[in-house]
């Protein structure tokens, strides 16, 4: 699996997660990418910094100061907001959205490949299935906030 950094030619980035590099080129020329911000096809990958790993034979020294810290301080206004917009979206795509368990991977594919109609669902997928649908061009997308599964409900 491979994480390019994407924009389009509006100005807008976002991640596009592919098996290969040649499953990025294939799906740009099926013209299967685009912006999830503004919908446009012409999109590029944007500069990316590679990521070198420290030798095996290398320890990480790890400094008390350096190590992340937990806070309960409250979280910035802004943060708080863009949390609270996201979840609000997410909220709202969900409820014209049919929820379809675990068999999300079967039923993406079917209507991906015309055998059923297009219709917006969300369900369970495995890391692997989700992996497999995207490079045969399928869009997935997790859900950032948890849900409850409807026969879960009270």
């Amino acid at each position: 699996m491979i994480v390019f950094d994407l924009h389009c030619d509006q100005g807008h980035r976002f991640e596009g997660w592919f098996g290969s590099s040649n499953d990025f080129d294939n799906q740009m020329e099926r013209g299967l990418i685009d912006c999830p911000e503004c919908g446009s096809k012409s999109i590029g990958k944007a500069p990316m910094a590679p990521s070198v790993g420290t030798k095996g034979n290398k320890r990480e020294s790890r400094h008390p100061a350096k190590e992340a810290q937990l806070s309960n301080a409250p979280m910035p206004p802004e943060v708080e907001k863009a949390i609270r917009q996201l979840a609000n979206a997410q909220a709202k795509a969900l409820e014209s959205s049919k929820w379809v368990g675990d068999k999300f991977a079967e039923e993406a594919r079917s209507q991906h490949y015309g055998e059923k109609d297009e219709t917006p669902i969300h369900g369970k997928a495995t890391r692997k299935e989700a992996e497999e649908l995207a490079a045969e061009g399928i869009s997935v997308a997790p859900i950032l906030f948890p849900i409850a599964e409807p026969d879960q409900l009270n």
